[in-house]
């Protein structure tokens, strides 16, 4: 039986706050500093994927990067209400291609 991995949503939040409908935990944070404890402690205390808005990532870059490499947590970039790169979308579409061979989002 596989255990499900619990799942974490940082950023603003006008972004992320209707996210706990969901069932997920949610963590309205925009400090770069303690954006970067945030996701060592999520990391370290078994969360399996974390959702964090562009903006907020933009805040994390070396944090972010740390993990990039590792199995879990599997960290993506989603789009916020305001502020957006693209990267988000770009950082999807490659995610689905990797487990999918091909994207399937176009």
């Amino acid at each position: 039986m596989s255990e499900l991995l619990k799942t974490a949503v940082i950023g603003d939040s006008a972004s992320v706050s209707g996210f706990s409908a969901l069932g997920l935990s949610v963590f309205c944070e925009t400090e770069a500093d303690k954006i970067s404890v945030l996701i060592n402690k999520l990391a370290s205390s078994g969360f399996g994927v974390i959702y964090i808005t562009e903006p907020a990532a933009a805040l994390a870059v070396d944090t972010i990067k740390k993990y990039r490499s590792r199995r879990l947590p599997s960290i993506v970039l989603i789009p916020a209400v305001g502020g957006n790169t693209g990267e988000g979308m770009r950082g999807l579409h490659e995610t689905v291609e990797k487990a999918v061979g091909s994207d399937i989002l176009k």
